[in-house]
C-alpha cells in the first residue's frame, strides 16, 4: 500500500510541474545575485563585496539564493542550470553577490517571483564594491 501512495503522490507531483511549466513565462533576468535571508531581513548589509563571503557560506547551507534585478525585484532561484537537486549547487555558489544576466523560467505566485535558471548568459563577477561604505560583513 506504501508503494501505491508513493506512486500517487510521484504522479500527482508531475502532473503539478507540468502545469507550472505550461504557466512558466520565459526570461532574461540582469541583477545582483544576493543571499535572501540577509536580503529580506536586513539583518547586515546584503550587497556586493561587504556581503560576499556571508552570502557563500548562507547559500552553501540552504539558504536560498535570489537575483535583485535593475528595478528592485528579487527572483528566487529555484534551479540552476543542470543541477535540479539543490541551489547550493557550486555553479551557484561561485556567483553570489556577482552581477549576472541569466535565462530560465519565472512562476509567480502570492507575491513571490521564483527562476528556473537554464543559462547563465554574462558573468561580470562582483560590480558593487560596498564593503568601501559598509566594511567587511561578517
Amino acid at each position: 500500500m506504501k508503494l501505491f501512495y508513493r506512486a500517487l503522490a510521484g504522479l500527482l507531483c508531475a502532473v503539478v510541474w507540468g502545469a507550472a511549466q505550461a504557466l512558466a513565462e520565459r526570461l532574461t533576468v540582469t541583477g545582483e545575485v544576493i543571499d535572501s535571508w540577509c536580503y529580506l531581513t536586513e539583518i547586515m548589509y546584503p550587497l556586493g563585496t561587504a556581503h560576499h563571503q556571508c552570502a557563500i557560506w548562507c547559500a552553501a547551507g540552504g539558504i536560498p539564493v535570489g537575483i535583485l534585478d535593475d528595478r528592485g525585484k528579487v527572483y528566487i532561484i529555484l534551479a540552476f542550470g543542470d543541477d535540479q537537486s539543490s541551489v547550493a549547487s557550486p555553479a551557484v555558489l561561485e556567483i553570489q553577490s556577482h552581477g549576472v544576466t541569466v535565462e530560465g523560467d519565472t512562476f509567480e505566485r502570492d507575491g513571490m517571483a521564483y527562476l528556473m535558471v537554464d543559462r547563465l548568459i554574462d558573468d561580470e563577477g562582483i560590480v558593487n564594491l560596498s564593503h568601501e561604505d559598509y566594511g567587511i560583513q561578517p
